[in-house]
């Protein structure tokens, strides 16, 4: 199955146009099936596989909130960003920002996202799968850890953001497929099946946990819709990307629901196996309860202990398409940023396309080869609480700007700037102070707090500046008539519209909540 994934990378890399458009945005002509299914691939990795399931071994069904709590995220991102990114043919992130503010702020955003996405983002993805291969097979992990760079980077490096997409789709097929069906064969050792583990640990079966709750605060996650969660969605550029290479807007907002609806099914496979080897390790006593420390082994007992021989071959081949997809997906992002925004941007403004796919080829290189020295150290932090930590860090400040930017045409550059640079400084300030007064607040809390104050900070400077240009911003800040161009304006049958599959994607998500508040 690998090697067909790495067949259809290359096969995909033969037909894209050899342009640096077709190379870093599959020449935007992306179909929203496509879309959806990479805008999912590209969040599950090994961090959302092996990290997530031993997170719920520890917390219970409240940690399914970081795969089911979409809905928030999902409109707000359909409703102001999407539109706004494809009317004005974004190409990057930093696009907007250089746009909307000034270089200052997209050159922030380049070289804080560059080092997030090489030293947050993918060591845990390479780390979580290498760890779960080494001890299914007894290979070494640093093997693993090689092979999987050199089969991720031998389709990705080549073919780009077209190879990408086409790959993420075969992949989340198997994933998808295969974890579904492990699912109902793990569970199937249960007697008396889900009833019976909700039965003997009802407390751990709901998916409200309370405000002080240390793991998944359902407050945490309300304020962090307008924070570290919209920001992943909206505003992080691995994800965004697959948006700006649709062919229209409609594709974009189809592509978003679709990965909705996979999002509803996607606990399968990320997190519910962390419930069944609680109930068979810790209820049923079959085995000794994993420690604390150990929790992210619990994918690895789940296969030896669930999976007869074949399945677990299509497991695992299923848990390496989840890691080549989200490694492929950052790769692809860091080249495009590092060679459209820095390359092309302050080296040699006049590089053709050819030296631009180079560059991108060799940056992502780059990036592959630093990732897979540093991940050794996720380890040493577990990998659900170091990606999460690390992503609502790096997302506080930004999301801050770029909220203020489309919402409130008064912000200023200078309050942008301010904003990106004071985000951060307010950001360690507030986790130093709780540290001090030895106040213990969720991650989710900490960001909160910081982004209200940047967002304060913004105000203030923005009131105390120039006021921005009319013309320089009208094209970057919402207006409601976007809402009315969901579907790029044109008359399409009620089985098409976007607000049909909308409405259908939010009542699944509503009854979801409501079966198990």
């Amino acid at each position: 199955m690998t090697l067909f994934v790495v067949f259809v990378g290359f096969k995909a890399a033969k037909h894209s146009k050899k342009t640096s458009k077709g190379y870093f945005l599959a020449a935007g002509k992306m179909p929203w099936y496509l879309i959806g299914a990479a805008f999912v691939s590209t969040s599950v990795g090994s961090e959302a596989i092996v990290g997530s399931i031993g997170a719920t071994y520890s917390g219970g069904l409240g940690l399914v909130n970081w795969e089911w709590w979409t809905l928030p995220t999902y409109t707000l991102t359909l409703i102001f960003f999407i539109p706004m990114y494809l009317r004005n043919r974004i190409s990057t992130v930093p696009d907007f920002l250089q746009n909307r503010y000034g270089p200052a702020c997209a050159n922030i955003y380049t070289l804080v996202m560059l080092f997030a996405y090489v030293f947050v983002f993918l060591p845990p993805i390479i780390w979580g799968g290498s760890i779960t291969f080494a001890a299914l097979t007894g290979w070494n992990v640093y093997h693993v850890i090689a092979g999987i760079v050199i089969l991720t980077a031998s389709y990705t490096l080549i073919g780009g953001l077209t190879a990408v997409m086409w790959t993420d789709a075969i992949q989340l097929i198997f994933l998808i497929g295969g974890g579904v069906i492990f699912f109902f064969v793990a569970l199937d050792h249960i007697p008396g099946g889900w009833n019976a583990m909700m039965e003997a640990t009802p407390d751990r079966y709901h998916l409200y946990y309370p405000p002080s709750d240390p793991v998944a605060p359902f407050l945490g996650l309300v304020v962090a819709s307008f924070g570290v969660f919209l920001f992943y969605q909206s505003s992080n550029q691995v994800m965004i990307q697959r948006i700006l290479s649709a062919r229209s807007i409609w594709d974009g907002m189809m592509g978003i629901i679709f990965a909705g609806f996979v999002n509803l099914i996607r606990p399968l496979v990320t997190c519910l196996l962390g419930l069944i080897v609680f109930h068979w390790l810790d209820v049923m006593q079959m085995g000794p309860s994993l420690l604390p420390n150990d929790a992210d082994k619990a994918f690895s007992v789940a296969l030896e202990t669930f999976a007869p021989s074949g399945l677990r071959g299509i497991i695992m081949a299923g848990l390496l398409a989840a890691i080549m997809a989200a490694i492929s997906s950052l790769v692809n992002s860091i080249s495009t940023i590092f060679s459209l925004n820095i390359y092309q941007g302050y080296i040699n403004r006049k590089a053709t396309d050819k030296s631009l796919i180079g560059v991108g080829r060799l940056s992502g290189g780059v990036a592959l080869l630093l990732a897979a020295l540093v991940c050794p150290f996720v380890g040493t932090v577990g990998l659900f609480k170091y990606f999460q930590i690390g992503v609502t860090y790096v997302a506080t400040p930004f999301i801050s700007v770029i909220l203020m930017g489309i919402l409130w045409k008064r912000t200023t550059y200078k309050a942008g700037v301010y904003g990106l640079i004071g985000g951060v400084i307010i950001q360690l300030a507030v986790a130093l102070i709780l540290a001090v007064l030895q106040i213990k607040l969720h991650w989710l809390y900490v960001g909160a707090i910081a982004e209200v104050f940047t967002i304060l900070l913004i105000i203030v400077v923005s009131l105390r500046s120039e006021p921005p240009r009319e013309s320089q911003i009208d094209a970057y800040v919402w207006k409601p008539s976007w809402i009315k161009q969901l579907d790029d304006g044109k008359r399409r049958p009620w089985y098409r519209q976007v607000k049909f599959w909308f409405a259908l994607y939010a009542l699944a998500w509503f009854f979801i909540y409501w079966r198990f508040w």
